[in-house]
């Protein structure tokens, strides 16, 4: 056991940069020969090293100093989600910067496999974690400060009886994000944090999340391909055809395109973090999709099913978008990241305004994101998602009964990430003002309805009729009822993630 820590110690422990008047501890990584993310055809490859030091030196970004998670989408393979309390603040911030800080792991040293560490690390902190430690500068975001569950009646139409009972209590401080190739891996690199930690912490909850296996990695519980529509971001990805290329100020504080002028300085390259766990009920969304099938005579009934599933999520679960092959499934465009995002829902001889052959304008996709459907397009509500699947698969048993077991343990769904400088602007927003939005995209002769996947009514109430319009491409003003939630909100909290940095230099105590 003590071999095991030891090299987990010294391959997660990765050549970092000194900050400020304090040195970090630098271990040099044991070279990996395969990497510890995920790399589906589908979903854009990361920059390399080489490209993304060349772009972010352009304008001036420290990737060195940015925790990886946030700027890497959806390509975890094993990802352990460990939620903790402080309870020795002292000795907790003399370890973080003594032990922890050693193992953070930033952006760079994702993007090559030979400096990948065994166990990636990442750690960020709610309000309350931060009062904890404290600090108790105002970060410049409201959400931030009042926690999710201040979201919950108003914003994002959660029914709260359906929470995990820790996501609704006070008792979250901050968040281990442990990501590696394999669960073995990451459960060795917990014990080794909470061996330095020296009992500064409990946990309070965890999540282990896991890419779903063989050919379904890289999509969700579902069946679809997840993460084609991250945006491309200033400073370090080349853009796709397709793809908006957005301010790093978005998504990290401080930077170029920040909403908010005035942070703190030490908050400069942190991001704000939501984290939603969100179970998915996927026998009961395949049996309505069977008892709700489409009536194209050229399809089968199963073709039929699956294209009444694609109009609601706007993909095909190959993630071939529908607004560029609305009938029918291509996964050879699906694969091809030259083609799979490259569309904006405009057609020529068809009314962008009307037109709902080619993509519903209530399709998830087209929800949150409605790309040319808003002139100018829009740039300020962005997110980068970095979630991963949670759960086994769907037994034979659920398959048989239509119906997602009640065992705890045979839940599944999506450890659902997101990260933004604003959360109001970014997670909040997409959610409260597009998905829940029946009347979003507006001036519609019929309305679009909510969002038939992730949407609520807004007020907190379960399995409440949903009535999406526009999923039957020969009859846009059919609307076909949704009396049952396929995705339920089993609670989450919004995060502070920190850069390198500010962990060494405001939130560890710096001990001579």
């Amino acid at each position: 056991m003590r071999l095991t820590f030891s090299l987990s110690l010294f391959a997660a422990a990765a050549l970092q940069p000194a900050f400020g008047s304090t040195n970090v501890v630098s271990l040099k990584p044991r070279t990996r020969t395969n990497s510890l993310l995920i790399s589906p055809a589908a979903l854009p490859a990361l920059p390399s090293a080489q490209q993304a030091a060349s772009a972010s030196a352009d304008v001036g970004l420290n990737l060195t100093d940015i925790q990886g998670d946030i700027l890497i989408g959806m390509k975890k393979n094993k990802e352990l989600f460990f939620f903790f309390t402080i309870v020795n603040s002292t000795l907790f911030r003399s370890q973080l910067g003594s032990g922890i800080l050693p193992l953070i792991t930033p952006t760079s040293q994702l993007l090559a496999v030979d400096t990948q560490p065994t166990t990636a690390v990442n750690v960020a902190f709610s309000q309350r974690g931060l009062n904890a430690l404290g600090i108790t500068d105002d970060l410049g975001d409201s959400s931030f400060a009042n926690g999710q569950i201040d979201n919950v009646a108003t914003i994002l139409g959660d029914e709260t009886s359906n929470w995990e009972p820790v996501f609704a209590g006070s008792g979250i401080h901050g968040v281990f994000l442990l990501a590696s190739d394999t669960i073995d891996n990451v459960n060795a690199t917990l014990s080794q944090v909470q061996n330095l930690l020296n009992g500064s912490i409990t946990e309070v909850y965890s999540l282990q999340g896991q890419a779903r296996p063989g050919d379904e990695q890289g999509h969700e519980h579902f069946g679809f391909m997840d993460g084609i529509s991250n945006p491309a971001i200033t400073g370090f990805s080349t853009p796709l055809p397709g793809q908006q290329v957005l301010d790093l100020g978005l998504f990290l504080l401080g930077e170029s395109g920040d909403p908010v002028v005035s942070r703190p300085a030490w908050t400069k390259d942190g991001s704000f973090m939501a984290f939603r766990q969100l179970q998915q009920r996927v026998p009961e969304f395949n049996k309505f999709l069977v008892d709700n099938a489409l009536s194209n005579p050229n399809l089968t009934a199963d073709q039929n099913a699956e294209l009444l599933g694609a109009r609601m999520m706007g993909r095909w679960k190959s993630g071939a978008p529908v607004d560029l092959t609305p009938i029918v499934d291509d996964p050879v465009l699906a694969a091809d990241p030259q083609r799979n995002n490259d569309f904006n829902y405009t057609h020529s001889g068809f009314d962008i305004d009307t037109d709902q052959t080619h993509c519903p304008f209530s399709a998830h996709l087209r929800k949150t994101n409605p790309r040319a459907g808003l002139t100018p397009e829009d740039t300020a509500n962005h997110i980068i998602r970095a979630g991963i699947p949670y759960g086994p698969e769907v037994t034979d048993a659920e398959s048989a009964a239509n119906v997602s077991s009640t065992d705890p343990t045979l839940e599944r769904g999506l450890a659902f990430v997101t990260y933004q400088s604003d959360i109001a602007n970014g997670f909040a927003f997409l959610q409260q003002f597009w998905a829940n939005n029946a009347n979003f995209p507006g001036a519609k002769a019929t309305p679009p309805g909510v969002d038939p996947i992730i949407g609520t009514d807004g007020l907190g109430q379960a399995d409440v009729s949903r009535n999406p319009s526009g999923l039957d491409p020969n009859d846009s003003t059919k609307i076909i009822t949704i009396d049952q939630d396929f995705v339920v909100s089993r609670g989450g909290e919004y995060f502070f993630s920190p850069s390198l940095s500010a962990i060494q230099n405001t939130l560890a105590l710096n001990v001579a």
